[in-house]
Parts: C-alpha cells; sequence; structure tokens
C-alpha cells in the first residue's frame, strides 16, 4: 500500500514536468522558422564559399606564423557551423534531401579549404611545424568535451532564437583551424599532421551533429509522415547515426586511453620517489614506437636505475613498450630550494628552446643564401643574424631583399641581415613634381637596402632637384651618397663603377 501511495506523487510529478516541457517550452519554439533558417546555413551560396576560403587562407597564416589571434579571426569568419548543425536537424527530422544538401555543402567547402590551404603552405616559404599546428593534431578528451559542450550551446541558440552567441561558439568548435593543418599535412606530405588534424576535425564534427541531433529530438523536432514512413526514417536515422557513431568511438576509445595513460605514467613516476618530491614537467608522445615520455622531477634522494624500472612497470600497465627519459635535480627538502631548481629547470628548456630556433633559423637563411649553415652568423646575445648569399642565376636585389623580408617577418624578435652579391642597381628612380613615385619610392628603397648591406656609397645622376633629394633619403638611412647633374630619369650606381 505505501508502495503504491509513493509511486503517485512520483508519477504526478514526472506527468507536471511532462506538461511543463511540453507546452513551455517546446509549445514556444517555432519549429517551421528554425528549421527555415537552419536550411539557409546549409545551402552552397557565394557567400559560403567565400568565406570559407577566407576563413582557411587566415587559418593557416596564423598557423604558420604561431599567433592565436590570428587563428582566433579566422574562427570568427568560419560558416562550416551552419551545414553540421543542418545535419543534426535534418536526421532529426528525417529529411534526407536537405541531409544531402548539408553534406554537400560540407563536403564541397572543406574539400576547397584544405586545397587552398595546401596551395598556400607549398609556395610559403615557412614550412615548420609550429607549436599551432602540433596542438591541433593529437585530439584529445577535452577536445570532444569542447565540441559536445560547443554543439549543446549552439543548438540551443538556434532553437530559442538566440543566434548572436553563436560566434563564440564557433571559436570554442575551432572547425576551420583542424582543416587548415589538414592542408598543410597535403602540402608537406606529413602524414602524422593530416591524419591527426583530420581526426579532430571529423571528432568535432561528428559530436556537433549528433548533439544537434539529440537536442532537436529533445525539443521536439519530428518528421511529417506515415507511420510506415516513419518507421523506415529511424531506421534510416538509425542507421546514420551508427554509421557515425562507429568512427567516433574508434576516436574515443584511443583518446580515453591515453587519458588513463597519463595518469598511470604519472603515479609511477612519483611512486618511486618520496612525498617530498616534485614532479615538474611529463610530456608524453603517443605518436613514437615506443611511447615516449619525458619528465623532470625535484627530490632531496636521486635514485639511481629508477629508468629501468619505471619503463618496466609502464610496459606492463600500458601493454605497450615504453622509452623514459627522467630528468632529476637534487634539492633540498625546503620549499625555497624546489622553487630555485624549479626556476633553473624552466630557464634551460628556455635556453634550449632558443637554441633550437637559433639552428631553424640558420637552416632557413642557409637555404634562402644557397650557403652551408657554417656560413650563417648567428649572435643570440643581440638576436642577429647574417649571411653572404652566392649570387643565383637570374635573382636581382629586389630577389634577395624580398628573401630576407620574408625571414625577417617569420622572426620579429631577431634583426636578420642577407647580404646580397654585387649586382646592377635600379634602372630608375622614378621622380614627379619633385617627389618619387610609387614605383620610385620601391627603387629608392631598394637602393637603400642593398647599399647597407654591402656598405658602398651610391652615386645619383639626374636632374639636379630630384638627385639632391634622393640623395638626402638615402644619408639619412646612413648610406653614402653624392650626386651628378644629368637627364632624367634618375639613375643610381655604384660610386666605384661611376667612376
Amino acid at each position: 500500500m505505501n508502495e503504491t501511495t509513493d509511486q503517485a506523487p512520483l508519477g504526478g510529478v514526472l506527468a507536471a514536468v511532462r506538461e511543463w516541457w511540453t507546452v513551455h517550452v517546446i509549445g514556444r519554439v517555432d519549429q517551421a522558422e528554425v528549421t527555415e533558417r537552419r536550411r539557409e546555413d546549409g545551402q552552397l551560396s557565394e557567400h559560403y564559399l567565400f568565406m570559407t576560403a577566407m576563413s582557411g587562407a587566415i587559418a593557416i597564416l596564423g598557423l604558420l606564423l604561431s599567433s592565436p589571434a590570428v587563428v582566433i579571426g579566422a574562427m570568427l569568419l568560419s560558416p562550416l557551423m551552419g551545414p553540421i548543425m543542418g545535419l543534426g536537424f535534418a536526421l532529426a527530422i528525417g529529411d534526407w534531401d536537405w541531409l544531402k544538401q548539408c553534406l554537400r555543402t560540407l563536403v564541397i567547402g572543406s574539400v576547397m579549404a584544405v586545397l587552398l590551404c595546401a596551395v598556400l603552405v607549398f609556395v610559403s616559404p615557412i614550412q615548420a611545424v609550429t607549436s599551432e599546428i602540433a596542438a591541433r593534431t593529437r585530439p584529445n578528451l577535452f577536445d570532444l568535451f569542447v565540441a559536445l559542450f560547443s554543439a549543446l550551446a549552439g543548438a540551443y541558440a538556434m532553437i530559442r532564437g538566440r543566434e548572436g552567441a553563436i560566434v563564440g561558439v564557433a571559436i570554442a568548435t575551432a572547425l576551420m583551424p583542424p582543416l587548415a593543418v589538414v592542408g598543410y599535412g597535403l602540402a608537406t606530405w606529413n602524414w602524422t599532421v593530416f591524419s591527426g588534424a583530420l581526426l579532430l576535425f571529423v571528432t568535432n564534427f561528428i559530436t556537433i551533429a549528433l548533439t544537434a541531433f539529440g537536442m532537436a529530438k529533445l525539443y521536439g523536432f519530428r518528421a511529417n509522415l506515415s507511420k510506415g514512413q516513419s518507421q523506415v526514417q529511424n531506421f534510416m536515422v538509425v542507421a546514420v547515426f551508427i554509421a557515425l557513431a562507429v568512427p567516433l568511438g574508434f576516436s574515443l576509445q584511443r583518446i580515453a586511453w591515453e587519458a588513463n595513460a597519463q595518469r598511470i605514467v604519472r603515479s609511477e613516476i612519483r611512486a618511486q620517489f618520496d612525498d617530498r618530491s616534485q614532479l615538474d614537467l611529463l610530456e608524453i608522445d603517443f605518436a613514437a614506437a615506443p611511447v615516449g615520455v619525458h619528465a623532470v622531477i625535484f627530490t632531496p634522494l636521486l635514485q639511481p636505475g629508477v629508468e629501468t624500472r619505471v619503463e618496466r612497470a609502464l610496459a606492463e600497465r600500458l601493454d605497450e613498450p615504453v622509452k623514459l627519459d627522467l630528468v632529476q635535480y637534487e634539492v633540498g627538502t625546503n620549499a625555497t630550494a624546489a622553487e630555485r631548481a624549479q626556476l633553473s629547470a624552466a630557464r634551460e628548456r628556455d635556453e634550449r628552446a632558443a637554441t633550437s630556433r637559433a639552428e631553424a633559423l640558420t637552416a632557413r637563411l642557409a637555404l634562402a643564401a644557397g650557403v652551408g649553415p657554417g656560413e650563417v652568423l648567428i649572435d643570440n646575445a643581440r638576436r642577429r643574424a647574417l649571411v653572404r648569399a652566392k649570387r643565383l642565376e637570374g635573382a636581382s636585389l629586389a630577389t634577395y631583399r624580398a628573401l630576407e623580408a620574408r625571414i625577417a617577418a617569420s622572426e620579429p624578435e631577431w634583426r636578420i641581415e642577407l647580404v646580397p652579391p654585387t649586382a646592377a642597381l635600379p634602372d630608375a628612380i622614378a621622380f614627379a613634381e619633385g617627389a618619387p613615385t610609387e614605383a620610385g619610392a620601391r627603387a629608392l628603397a631598394l637602393t637603400g637596402w642593398a647599399a647597407q648591406r654591402l656598405g658602398r656609397a651610391v652615386v645619383l645622376t639626374g636632374p639636379a632637384e630630384s638627385a639632391e633629394a634622393a640623395a638626402e633619403v638615402l644619408r639619412e638611412a646612413g648610406v653614402a651618397a653624392e650626386t651628378r647633374a644629368g637627364a632624367a630619369p634618375l639613375r643610381a650606381s655604384w660610386a666605384e663603377e661611376a667612376d
């Protein structure tokens, strides 16, 4: 009797909640308007293609320059959220024509973005794997949760007519940067980068689509079909749901394994030392074979042979071979000593990173100048790099200046100096109304740059007024310049050749 009495109030509460949800939540959603807006977002239009192309171009430039601000700008422009969310709504209402339209729009836009990014990377002098690129090659559990919560917020904003929040959702989900990294991997034939970024995009894409599907069902979006048609449609929806969920399941399994592996590695290392020890750094390379683990620990008592013991224990628990690189710093038992050691280790890491970057800069300068790395002069303290370029067939002074500018743009903290071989100065420095024209200003700037790099004097021959104006510009830049009377246009030559 009591059990029946207890169940009655519970049933009444559930019925009240169901009625409230049906009347006050679902009943206030204009499903026809929401569906129509989602259809518009899933259409293949000129606006969609243009914005996808611009977003992809900005994303790959931000990734190559390792600039988070530029990458965020690309996320703001990306229109890929529209067809992906439309895909989830189409699954919910069983509209297969709309589903195919969204898939077509998504595939065309994605392929176009990947190819455009690949072309930009292929022609770019900067092709190093930056931290922004590397961050999008190994999806983890947090990436999955970001996509899930972003899709929940996005679907809610679309259903309840609060789409102003969708910009923030697009930033959080980050669909375009992984596609740009796929293009990078394609251009550089880097399968690890290509597959990792593609996995991240697919994970986000599937998570968003399935979340949108669930939210649409929750808010009462249904297909207006007969009972038989509904059964067929429901079967098709389940089949598509499973087809989408299978690759995500494999991805999630690997992500979960890696998350658990990180916990195991951390606990095994800590178990070898006493409570006074502090694990300062832990980096795991799951793509390596065997799995690479690099760790730094501060301890009052060094443990000889600990690497072998930990490697053996990790191999047993992870069921995969492990290569451990464990650095032990002996410190005192007080917190101050540990903090000093931690700062010292951080400085050492910064120095190693600076050395690695200087080596990369040396290689790029040597390649641009056509010389060996040993001919590149690097001053780490003053952040200055200098190299004398070999003569390249068909290359003008403008070519060498452009090479220097490209490298300097990627290393703003460094002063890059690429000394060109001696070559002819610009044929003419055009003037109009007492001032250099746009082309004349470029020629004058090139003349000044070449004279600075080679440490040579310049002779300007032409109308007196123009020659003196140009000479004044060069002198302000620290270039020795003299003038000689002559006919227009103004010409520049090396002082030794003029004599």
